[in-house]
């Protein structure tokens, strides 16, 4: 093959182009370093413990018992619940494929209790758990939007007196304002799930992937789905309930 020196020129050029706008602004290693990102579990009760709205309570519980990302949680629909079973069926945000948790019994009941309180809103939001106050928003999605929950979340943080800035990021656009860096956000609650079921499964990593809901393909996540029964008893383990208690007379009765 024949190419002149300014065609290798400009191949080069277009080469360094290329791959300097896809590894733009990303860091081979996270600025927290060894910083974990997770609630400790006192943590996360003094956290829960300053939360006075029973909605966001509910959504952050959400997130700290089944790992939802803050996208999913928000789009939790009472549609999406099988109130015999106690199984959500959601899309994964990441992977775009659906995908099934077990409700453990505790956060069940309170999902329970804060459809049959505010059921009229929930009608009204189409069957969406964490509906948006009309009052406050033009948004024309009935659930809560991602960027008000993260803010409220930070301020429960501080009244928690959990907030903590590890660093300022790195901002490439000069009309930008540099950010403070906290070590705790709403993903904290998912890194809290994962790491408590993989304590309680003793590391076992295969059903900590299942229940994590990744999807990188070199994990073994064709196999797994045929011990849905292990990985639903593990859910109830890992959050202290080792019994099912039926909840079908108390639904069929509101």
């Amino acid at each position: 093959m024949n190419i002149s020196w300014h065609q290798l020129q400009k191949l080069q050029s277009v080469l360094h182009k290329t791959q300097t706008k896809r590894f733009a602004g990303k860091r081979k290693t996270p600025k927290y370093g060894s910083i974990s990102k997770a609630f400790s579990e006192s943590q996360l009760q003094r956290f829960l413990h300053v939360i006075d709205s029973d909605k966001f309570r509910l959504l952050f519980s959400y997130q700290a018992q089944l790992g939802l990302r803050i996208g999913e949680a928000v789009r939790v629909n009472i549609n999406s619940i099988d109130l015999e079973t106690r199984e959500l069926t959601l899309k994964t945000e990441k992977a775009q494929v659906m995908d099934s948790l077990l409700i453990p019994m505790p956060l069940f009941k309170d999902t329970i209790a804060f459809i049959t309180k505010h059921r009229a809103e929930i009608e009204k939001a189409q069957g969406f758990l964490f509906y948006a106050d009309k009052l406050r928003t033009k948004r024309p999605e009935p659930y809560l939007e991602q960027n008000y929950v993260r803010h409220i979340f930070r301020e429960y943080v501080r009244m928690a007196g959990l907030d903590e800035v590890y660093d300022t990021s790195d901002e490439s656009s000069q009309d930008r304002s540099v950010r403070q860096l906290h070590r705790l956000t709403t993903h904290s609650l998912r890194h809290y799930a994962i790491t408590a079921f993989a304590k309680q499964t003793n590391g076992n990593l295969v059903l900590t992937s299942r229940f994590a809901r990744h999807s990188d393909p070199s994990t073994t996540m064709t196999y797994i789905s045929t011990r849905k029964e292990e990985l639903y008893k593990e859910i109830d383990n890992a959050f202290g309930l080792n019994q099912a208690v039926s909840l079908k007379a108390r639904i069929s009765g509101n």
